[in-house]
C-alpha cells in the first residue's frame, strides 16, 4: 500500500532534512505530528503537514467515504520533512494521491508537470464553482491557463494579546484604533526586566505572520509586481522593518536564541509574550489551549498612523494530486469533494481553517466563540497576497538567515535589507 512507502519514504526525508537544513525554512503554517498507518486495497493516501487540522479533515474524509465508498488516509508530516518528501516522491514516481501545495513551491511543480492537470476536469465539475474562489488564491495554482491545485483556506493576520497581562499593567486591549507605534510603545511597557515576561514574539522566519504586514502596511513591497525585482531596498520597507528593529532594541522581543527554540504560539501558550501575531490556521489549535481560552483573545492588526491602512499578508492552500499518480480519478474525486461548498461549509463549522468558498469562513466565526475571531474576518478587507515566485524557497530563506543578524543587533535593519535585496536580485535573475 501506498502509505507504507510514504512513511518509509517520510523517514528518509527526515534524516536528509535533519542533516542538510536544520533551522531552516520558513516557518509558515507547520505543525508538527505523526505519520498515519496504512489503508487497506485502493484506499486514497493523503498527506498534510498540520497535526492539528488532521481531526477535522478525518471527519471531511468520512463524509466523502460515506457517500462514495473510497476510502482515504491521512498522513501528518512536520511542514520541513513535508517537502523533502514530496520532492523525493516525485523524483521516484510515488508520490502520495492527494496532498496539500502551497505558494512557497506551486510553480516550480506545476511548471515541472509534476501535479495532475486539473483544468477540464473542473470545467466539468457539478461541484465545483472556481468563482466562489479568490481570485489570487486560483492564481497561485494556475500555470500556463492550466489549473493544477483547488484552493483549500483564505488565511488572514490577526494579533493576539494576553488579557490578564493587560489588565495587570492597566492598559487597555488592542483595537482598531491601534497604529504600530501604539504596538511598540505598549510592547515595551509590558516587557518585564528580569525575562520572564516579553511584550511582543515575533520570528525572523515567520514572515506571512510578521514584518511582511507591517511593510506592506507602510507602502513597501518585498517583491515587485512583475517578480523580477526585490523591495528589500525599497525607502518604505527599509522603515517598516526599522519598526522591528526598534522592538528588539527596546529588549521588547525575546532572543533570537530564544525564537529559534520557542515559537510566538508557544510562547503565548506558556504565558511568555503579552502581544504576537498568528495566521487564521492557528485557531483549532488554539480553541484547545486552556491557558490561552483563559486569558487570550485575538484583535485586528495595527495600521500605518500616516495611511490609515491596516494590511494582512494572505495565503490560501491547494488541494493536488500527484500527475503520474496510479489513482487519478479517485484522487480527482476527493479533490472535487474536498473543494465543494459542502465540504468547505464543514471545514468551516469544525473550526479547521477559514474556507476558501465566498461567504463559508462566516460560518468559522463560531467554531470558538470564546475569541473575537471577527477580526480575521473584518482584516480581508485589505488583502495582500503572500510574496512568491518561482523559486520563493530559495530567496525567503535566505533573507531569515540574513535577519538573524539583524535580530542579533549584529547589524543594522537598513545593511540588512539591502544586502537581502542585493542577493534577493541575483536569485530573481535565474528564473528570468
Amino acid at each position: 500500500m501506498k502509505l507504507k512507502r510514504v512513511a518509509a519514504l517520510a523517514m528518509a526525508g527526515t534524516m536528509v532534512f535533519s542533516l542538510s537544513a536544520c533551522g531552516g525554512g520558513s516557518g509558515d503554517g507547520g505543525g508538527s505530528g505523526s505519520g498515519g498507518g496504512s489503508g487497506s486495497g485502493g484506499d486514497l493516501s493523503v498527506m498534510i503537514w498540520d497535526t492539528y487540522q488532521e481531526a477535522g479533515l478525518k471527519e471531511i474524509l468520512a463524509d466523502f467515504t460515506e457517500e462514495t465508498g473510497i476510502g482515504a488516509e491521512i498522513q501528518v508530516v512536520p511542514w520541513n520533512e513535508y517537502w523533502t518528501l514530496l520532492e523525493a516522491g516525485a523524483q521516484g514516481g510515488d508520490m502520495p494521491d492527494v496532498f496539500w501545495m502551497h505558494s512557497n513551491e506551486s510553480e516550480r511543480y506545476m511548471s515541472n508537470d509534476m501535479l495532475l492537470d486539473l483544468t477540464d476536469k473542473i470545467a466539468e465539475s457539478d461541484l465545483i464553482d472556481v468563482s466562489k474562489y479568490p481570485e489570487d488564491i486560483k492564481n497561485l495554482y494556475t500555470y500556463e491557463d492550466k489549473m493544477y491545485a483547488v484552493p483549500k483556506d483564505v488565511d488572514t493576520i490577526a494579533l493576539w494579546y494576553n488579557k490578564t497581562m493587560f489588565d495587570e499593567a492597566g492598559i487597555p486591549y488592542p483595537d482598531e484604533t491601534w497604529t504600530w507605534d501604539k504596538l511598540v510603545e505598549v510592547a515595551k511597557q509590558l516587557t518585564k526586566p528580569d525575562g520572564s515576561q516579553y511584550g511582543f514574539a515575533m520570528r525572523n522566519d515567520t514572515n506571512q505572520e510578521g514584518y511582511y504586514n507591517i511593510v506592506y502596511d507602510m507602502g513597501g513591497q518585498i517583491i515587485s509586481d512583475d517578480k523580477t525585482t526585490s523591495r528589500y531596498d525599497d525607502p518604505n520597507t527599509i522603515k517598516a522593518m526599522q519598526v522591528v528593529e526598534q522592538l528588539i532594541k527596546d529588549g521588547s522581543m525575546p532572543s533570537i536564541e530564544t525564537m529559534s527554540e520557542n515559537g510566538p504560539d508557544v510562547l503565548l501558550k506558556s504565558g511568555k509574550t503579552a502581544m504576537s501575531f498568528h495566521g487564521s490556521w492557528m485557531i483549532s489549535s488554539f480553541k484547545e489551549e486552556d491557558y490561552i481560552k483563559e486569558n487570550c483573545d485575538c484583535a485586528v492588526m495595527p495600521m500605518d498612523a500616516e495611511s490609515g491602512r491596516r494590511v494582512s499578508i494572505y495565503n490560501g492552500l491547494g488541494w493536488a494530486a500527484a500527475a503520474n499518480g496510479d489513482n487519478t480519478e479517485n484522487a480527482w474525486k476527493l479533490i472535487e469533494y474536498l473543494g465543494s461548498e459542502e465540504a468547505q461549509v464543514k471545514q468551516a463549522e469544525l473550526g479547521v481553517t477559514m474556507s476558501a468558498w465566498d461567504g463559508t469562513s462566516e460560518t468559522w466565526v463560531n467554531c470558538a466563540p470564546e475569541f473575537n475571531l471577527q477580526a480575521y474576518l473584518d482584516m480581508r478587507d485589505d488583502m495582500v497576497i503572500r510574496p512568491y515566485s518561482r523559486n520563493t524557497v530559495t530567496w525567503e530563506n535566505r533573507a531569515s538567515e540574513l535577519l538573524k543578524e539583524a535580530w542579533a543587533g549584529n547589524m543594522t535593519m537598513e545593511d540588512t535589507c539591502k544586502q537581502i535585496a542585493e542577493e534577493m536580485n541575483a536569485t530573481l535573475a535565474e528564473e528570468q
